[in-house]
């Protein structure tokens, strides 16, 4: 991940167009040989094409929701931590119990993050001005989500 982030910023030392978008980063990294591919780094980008492919299919249950078809959940077996997918439509319980949990935790991770993120630039950035407000209780949101996909 430090390679990567070293790759970021001599993007931007270069004087290259910033903001830019992961694929200009990517072109320029690849052109000025900041990144080379490996047989593993190959491995991991089809890893992580296949676990996006996972994470956007999309089903309709009998009840007409659409639900996302496969789950991940990390587990570790024989002291090595993996990640196994699964369809929801034939997961265990005890898969869609983790996966679902450590879902869980992620958005709960995510939010701990913006507060952090908002706080910091309210205090620091934003000059005297109104501080961006942020709510983290997304009951009604999810409910108005609900009632406008009916």
């Amino acid at each position: 991940m430090e390679e990567m982030q070293a790759v970021v910023a001599d993007y931007i030392r270069s004087g290259q167009k910033w903001p830019a978008s992961t694929r200009q980063i990517a072109t320029w990294a690849i052109r000025h040989q900041r990144w080379v591919a490996r047989e593993s780094a190959l491995v991991g980008q089809c890893a992580d094409l296949l676990a996006r492919a996972m994470r956007e299919e999309y089903i309709r249950d009998p009840q007409g929701r659409v639900i996302r078809a496969k789950h991940a959940a990390r587990v570790e077996k024989e002291g090595e931590q993996l990640t196994l997918w699964a369809d929801i439509r034939t997961a265990s319980r005890e898969h869609m119990e983790v996966a679902l949990q450590q879902r869980r935790q992620q958005i709960v991770g995510d939010c701990r993050q913006l507060k952090a993120d908002t706080d910091s630039f309210n205090e620091n950035q934003s000059r005297g001005r109104q501080p961006i407000q942020m709510i983290f209780d997304f009951t009604l949101d999810v409910a108005e989500l609900e009632v406008a996909t009916r």
